[in-house]
C-alpha cells in the first residue's frame, strides 16, 4: 500500500509542476487535463486507501530521513488511520470539484495555467499536512498551505486590494505560526522527539511539569504547550482575534475560496487539535481556552454576515461563524463531532461557495447582492443546489449540518468544563443568526424584484472580467453547474449516512483520546437512537425552531416588507456602524500593530540609524580624527628651531625622570 500512500500527494504535485513549468507549451486545455488527471488518480488512491483502512490496515512509519541532529530524527513520514483517510476523502474530492469548476469559471482570464498549477500545488500541501506522522512535516504542510494561499489571494496581482488581502492573510498567519512554531519547540525540548506516536507516550510523565514562561509566569507543561499550538489553528483556522484575514481573502476568484476557505486550509487547524487530543485531554485550562475562543467566533462572527451585501462576503462570515462551532466542540472534548461537522461544512460550504461564484457568472461578474433579486427563473440549477447548501448550513432536519451541528450543540450542552454557559448561549444564538444572514442572501438573491437594472455603474462590485450593468441573468456553463449537483448529494445524505458510525460508532476507536471526565459524547450516546429518530426529535428542538425563526424574519424583510431593512439601517445606524467597521479589529490592528511598527522603525531610523550609526560612531568618529589631526597640525610647523626646541625639552625631561627615579 505504500505505492498508494505515496501516490495521494504526489499525483497533484506532479500536476501543479507541469501546469506551472510548461503552462505555455500545453496549453489551456493540457493544464487543466494533467492537474484534473493529477487530482484524479489521487482521489481514486485515497478511496483505495480508504478501503484498506476499513479493513482494517493501518500504517505509521517513516518513507524517508532527512537529517538526523543531536539524537532528533527529521523525517518524513505517514500516519494512515481513520482520522486521516477522513481528510484525504474531504480534500481530494472537494479539490477535484474546484477544478472542473474553475474550467468554467477562468474561462476568460490569462493566468488560466497558472492557476491550475497553484491549485493543485495547495492540494499537495494539504494532503502532506493531514498525512503526515510527525511535527515536522506537519509544520511543512501548515507553512506550505500558507505559502499557497497567499498566492492564490493575490493571484489578480494587479489589484492593490488583492496584494493587501495577500499580505495581511500573510502576516496574521505568520503570528499563529509563531505559537505553533513555539509550541513544536515545547514538544521538542520536552520529549526529544518529534514523532506523534512518541510524544503522545512520553507526554502523560510530563503533563505537571512547569515551564518558565517570562512574563506568563510558571504554567503547566501540557497546558503551555496545547495554547501554544492552538495559538497556530487560531491563525490557521481564522479563530478571534486572527480571524482578520479570512474575509479579505475574498479578492482571490472564486474556486479558491470554496477550496481554502470551505474544506482544506481552514480546517487544518481543526484536524491539528483533533490529531493532538492525547495532549489537549490533559490540559482542562487549554480546552476552557479553546472553548471560549471558538465561542465568541461563532457568535460575533455571524453578526457581522448580517450587514454584508458582496455574496462571496456572506459566505465567508458564515465560514468563520462555522469554524467557531467546530472549535467549540474541540473545546468540550466533542472532538469527533468536531470532525463530522468539519466534513459535512466542506461539502455544504463548497457548494455555497461555487454557487455564489456561479451567481457571479450569471450576473455578468456581478457580486452586490443589492442588485439582484428574482434570478431563481433563469439559474434553476443554482437556484436548487444554493437552497440545499442553505438549509444544511442552517441544520434543517435529515441534511448533514443538522446532525453535526446539533451534535455540537448538545454536547456544549452536557459539558462541565470552565466557559460552558457563555458557549452554550453563543452556539444557540449563532443557529438563529446562521439562519437570517443565509436567508437573507438567498431571499435577496433568488427571490423577490428584479433589480439588476438599478445599479449604478459606480457602485458595481465585480470579479474579475467586467460589468454587468442591466443585463439578463443566464445560468452557468456545465463544467460549473456539474459541481455544484455532485456538492449538493453530500450536503443532502452525508449526516444522515455518518452520524452513527463517526460520532456515536467506533469510526476514531484509538484515534482520538477523551478522558472519561469531558466525556460529552459519550454522555449523549444513549440518548441518541438513530439518524431518523435524531431527525424527528430534532423537529421539537430549540435549535429548529430559532433556525426557522431565522428564515420568517429574512422572508418577513427581504420578500414581504423590503423598505424596512433600510429604515432600520438608519435606526441602528451606531449599531450597523460597528459591524461594518468589524468591531474595529482592523482599525486597532492597523493602528496599533502596522501603524505601532512604523513608528517603532521611524525611532529607530531617526535615533538609532540617524544619532547613533550615522551620527555618533561613522560622523562622530571622522570628527574625532579631524580634532586630533587639527591639535597635531599646531605641532608640525616646519621651523628648524621649533622642532630643536621640543628635542633638547625633550631631552631635558628625560634626563630629570632619570635623576628622580
Amino acid at each position: 500500500m505504500k505505492l498508494s500512500y505515496l501516490i495521494v500527494p504526489f499525483a497533484p504535485l506532479v500536476g501543479a509542476i507541469l501546469a506551472g513549468l510548461w503552462g505555455r507549451q500545453i496549453g489551456r486545455k493540457g493544464a487543466h487535463t494533467v492537474t484534473i488527471l493529477g487530482v484524479l488518480i489521487s482521489f481514486i488512491a485515497s478511496c483505495v486507501v480508504f478501503a484498506d483502512v476499513l479493513a482494517g490496515n493501518t500504517f505509521n512509519g517513516p518513507l524517508y530521513t532527512w537529517m538526523v541532529s543531536g539524537g532528533v530524527k527529521f523525517e518524513v513520514g505517514f500516519l494512515i488511520d481513520t482520522l486521516t483517510v477522513t481528510m484525504m476523502l474531504v480534500v481530494t474530492s472537494v479539490s477535484l470539484m474546484v477544478h472542473i469548476y474553475t474550467i468554467g469559471y477562468m474561462e476568460e482570464d490569462p493566468g488560466y495555467q497558472r492557476f491550475f498549477s497553484y491549485i493543485s500545488l495547495f492540494t499537495f500541501s494539504m494532503l502532506m499536512l493531514v498525512m503526515s506522522n510527525n511535527f515536522l512535516q506537519l509544520f511543512f504542510g501548515w507553512e506550505a498551505v500558507g505559502l499557497v494561499s497567499y498566492l492564490l489571494i493575490g493571484f489578480w496581482y494587479t489589484r492593490p486590494t488583492a496584494i493587501f488581502a495577500n499580505m495581511k492573510a500573510f502576516l496574521v498567519n505568520r503570528v499563529g505560526d509563531l505559537g505553533f512554531l513555539l509550541g513544536i519547540g515545547l514538544v521538542l525540548a520536552y520529549t526529544g522527539s518529534l514523532d506523534y506516536k512518541t510524544v503522545f507516550e512520553k507526554a502523560p510523565a510530563l503533563k505537571d511539569i512547569a515551564v518558565a514562561m517570562g512574563p506568563f509566569g510558571t504554567p503547566a507543561w501540557a497546558t503551555a504547550t496545547c495554547i501554544l499550538l492552538f495559538i497556530g489553528a487560531m491563525g490557521k483556522s481564522a479563530q478571534v482575534p486572527l480571524h482578520v484575514w479570512l474575509p479579505d481573502s475574498m479578492e482571490g476568484p472564486t474556486p479558491i475560496s470554496a477550496l481554502i476557505h470551505a474544506a482544506t486550509m481552514v480546517t487544518a487547524g481543526i484536524f491539528m487539535v483533533s490529531r493532538m487530543s492525547p495532549l489537549f485531554e490533559m490540559s482542562e485550562t487549554a480546552l476552557s481556552f479553546v472553548l471560549i475562543i471558538g465561542a465568541t467566533t461563532a457568535l460575533f462572527m455571524g453578526f457581522l454576515g448580517i450587514i454584508q451585501y458582496d455574496i462571496k462576503r456572506v459566505v465567508a462570515y458564515s465560514t468563520l461563524s462555522q469554524l467557531g462551532y467546530m472549535t467549540v466542540a474541540l473545546g468540550v472534548s466533542a472532538y469527533s463531532a468536531a470532525m463530522f461537522h468539519l466534513v459535512t461544512h466542506a461539502f455544504f460550504k463548497a457548494l455555497l461557495f461555487l454557487a455564489a461564484g456561479s451567481v457571479i457568472i450569471g450576473m455578468h461578474h456581478n457580486q452586490d447582492i443589492r442588485y439582484m433579486g428574482g434570478i431563481r427563473k433563469y439559474m434553476k440549477i443554482t437556484w436548487l443546489t444554493s437552497l440545499v447548501g442553505s438549509l444544511a448550513l442552517i441544520g434543517f432536519p435529515l441534511l448533514s449540518g443538522f446532525y453535526s451541528k446539533d451534535t455540537i450543540i448538545e454536547a456544549v450542552h452536557q459539558s462541565k468544563i470552565a466557559g460552558h454557559g457563555y458557549a452554550n448561549f453563543a452556539v444557540l444564538c449563532g443557529v438563529f443568526v446562521t439562519a437570517f444572514y443565509s436567508f437573507r442572501m438567498y431571499f435577496l438573491v433568488f427571490h423577490g424584484k428584479e433589480r439588476y437594472d438599478e445599479a449604478p455603474h459606480d457602485e458595481h462590485h465585480h470579479d474579475d472580467h467586467g460589468h454587468g450593468h442591466g443585463a439578463k441573468p443566464h445560468e452557468s456553463p456545465w463544467v460549473v453547474t456539474l459541481p455544484l449537483v455532485l456538492l449538493a448529494i453530500p450536503s443532502l445524505m452525508l449526516g444522515f449516512w455518518g452520524i452513527d458510525k463517526v460520532v456515536y460508532g467506533d469510526w476514531f476507536k484509538g484515534v482520538l483520546v477523551v478522558d472519561s471526565s469531558h466525556d460529552t459524547i459519550g454522555a449523549l450516546k444513549p440518548l441518541f437512537h438513530g439518524p431518523l429518530g435524531m431527525a424527528i426529535h430534532g423537529l421539537s428542538t430549540l435549535p429548529l425552531a430559532l433556525a426557522l425563526a431565522g428564515v420568517a424574519l429574512a422572508y418577513y424583510l427581504y420578500v414581504v416588507n423590503p423598505a424596512l431593512p433600510a429604515k432600520l439601517r438608519r435606526q441602528f445606524s451606531g449599531l450597523v456602524k460597528v459591524l461594518e467597521e468589524k468591531y474595529y479589529f482592523d482599525r486597532f490592528n492597523e493602528f496599533f500593530f502596522a501603524g505601532g511598527a512604523r513608528k517603532l522603525g521611524e525611532g529607530l531610523f531617526r535615533f538609532g540609524d540617524r544619532a547613533v550609526i550615522d551620527g555618533a560612531l561613522v560622523n562622530g568618529s571622522a570628527k574625532s580624527i579631524g580634532a586630533v589631526a587639527g591639535l597635531m597640525r599646531h605641532l608640525q610647523t616646519g621651523y628648524i628651531y621649533h622642532y630643536a626646541f621640543v628635542m633638547v625639552a625633550g631631552v631635558l625631561a628625560f634626563m630629570t625622570w632619570l635623576l628622580l627615579r
